[in-house]
């Protein structure tokens, strides 16, 4: 919007044509600086733009639309400001020892590091943490040399200190590409499929 001072990295304001909220899985509106999935309310009446229903899918159109909200799957937490700074894809949330982590940060951080021309952050099961941080690293041609323990605790040190120590890949494992989608995006559920056998 014309009058919204941009803040870098966050995704901005809400627009004011949607009653946009952040809901916990209880479905309770969250305070600032809690995380929370983007919904719309809509028990006033469905705004304009807003989608009309999964094509042929009315199960996944009631689990996105349900009870006057619509779920976007995103989350993200908001700032004082009312700003939105985004976390993840719900489904992508990786929970650990009562963390909730979104990949998109840990992500940031490690593209941060000379050595990773991509990456992919997932949760692998644990049986004391319930999940673990796993990053799966495109290494740059310099770096493909070196790929082993050291440059392992390089990557995980990198993420300590460039964002919270909980937040760093417990596990690591170097691909020479990542599973994608025709329009590039990266497939994160196929990482974890594989990861599951």
């Amino acid at each position: 919007m014309p009058w919204m001072e941009p803040k870098p990295g966050s995704m901005g304001l809400p627009n004011p044509q949607y009653d946009v909220d952040l809901i916990d899985h209880e479905g309770r509106s969250v305070e600032a600086g809690e995380q929370g999935q983007i919904v719309i309310r809509t028990n006033n009446g469905k705004p304009l733009g807003l989608f009309k229903e999964y094509y042929r899918d009315a199960e996944r159109t009631h689990e996105a639309w349900h009870d006057g909200i619509y779920y976007t799957g995103d989350v993200a937490w908001k700032d004082e400001d009312g700003y939105l700074w985004f976390v993840g894809r719900a489904d992508d949330v990786i929970k650990s020892s009562g963390y909730r982590i979104g990949p998109f940060e840990v992500e940031s951080a490690l593209m941060t590091h000379p050595a990773v021309v991509e990456c992919a952050i997932t949760g692998v099961p644990d049986e004391i943490r319930g999940q673990v941080v796993k990053a799966t690293i495109v290494l740059s041609k310099d770096y493909k040399i070196r790929a082993g323990e050291e440059l392992i605790k390089e990557l995980q040190n990198h993420v300590k200190k460039t964002t919270a120590p909980y937040k760093y890949p417990r596990v690591i494992e170097f691909v020479d590409e990542l599973p994608k989608t025709i329009s590039g995006k990266i497939r994160r559920v196929e990482i974890r499929n594989n990861d599951e056998k």
